[in-house]
């Protein structure tokens, strides 16, 4: 476990996301589960697409991958926690973006830190694009 002096604080994140902790993210030991982080990542990260990018999950032009994830697991989270994720931009490119991320109790440092790496493509191709417009705003914010 980190210490909870270099763990990130919610100040160091543009954007908070609440999550809702459910009974079935525990694990047998009483915890929630590694793989439920990435799934609370990835909610927050879609949230903010879609509310401030305008990003079309069934019907949009273009779509985001991801290529690349990881986390760093500081205190233990467990039901019934009241949870935060916190997210910021890291790195900004033409077709890519890094996100970091932050998991967070109802009080103190974070309990997890992680990032996302999305690539930008369009739906039926497949290829990379450039960030459409509207969701590089978005993006920008929290650079």
């Amino acid at each position: 476990m980190a210490e909870k002096g270099n763990r990130p604080d919610r100040d160091e994140y543009g954007y908070l996301c609440p999550v809702d902790s459910r009974w079935s993210d525990n694990d047998i030991y009483g915890h929630i589960n590694n793989v439920v982080y990435y799934s609370y990542f990835d909610s927050t990260i879609n949230r903010y697409l879609i509310e401030q990018g305008g990003l079309d999950i069934h019907d949009g032009e273009h779509i985001a991958y991801v290529v690349s994830s990881g986390c760093d697991y500081l205190e233990a989270a467990a039901y019934p926690d009241s949870l935060s994720v916190g997210m910021k931009v890291d790195k900004l490119g033409n077709s890519s973006v890094r996100y970091g991320l932050a998991l967070f109790g109802a009080e103190g440092p974070a309990k997890a830190t992680g990032f996302v790496v999305h690539v930008f493509v369009n739906r039926q191709s497949g290829r990379p694009v450039s960030i459409p417009a509207p969701l590089r705003e978005a993006l920008e914010k929290l650079v």
